[in-house]
């Protein structure tokens, strides 16, 4: 009897753990583009790409200087598209969120 109360025990512990590890995660991954108005030179976009990447939750940026924008795909369980743009602020770039 002992030993079939652990079987089962076992059984539903596996199934548990299985459960747990399957479960989707429900935080995903979000794409914005910022127009960043002042970057007028070629270490702008470095200055501006160093301030998003110091941003908890920031997976990648991509910057175009020819358009003057930051393209920043986030995690949004950890930021936002606000916490973007104070960063760029922050670092003496203003920025809006683009179209």
């Amino acid at each position: 009897m002992k030993t079939q109360v652990l079987a089962q025990a076992k059984k539903a512990i596996i199934f548990l753990t299985l459960i747990v590890l399957a479960t989707p995660v429900w935080a995903a991954s979000q794409t914005v583009t910022l127009a960043v108005s002042g970057m007028t030179c070629a270490a702008c976009p470095i200055t501006v790409k160093k301030a998003l990447g110091r941003v908890d939750g920031v997976i990648r940026t991509e910057m175009n200087i020819e358009k003057r924008e930051a393209q920043v795909t986030f995690d949004d369980a950890k930021t936002n598209a606000h916490a973007l743009t104070e960063a760029t602020k922050n670092a003496g770039y203003p920025s809006e969120i683009g179209r």
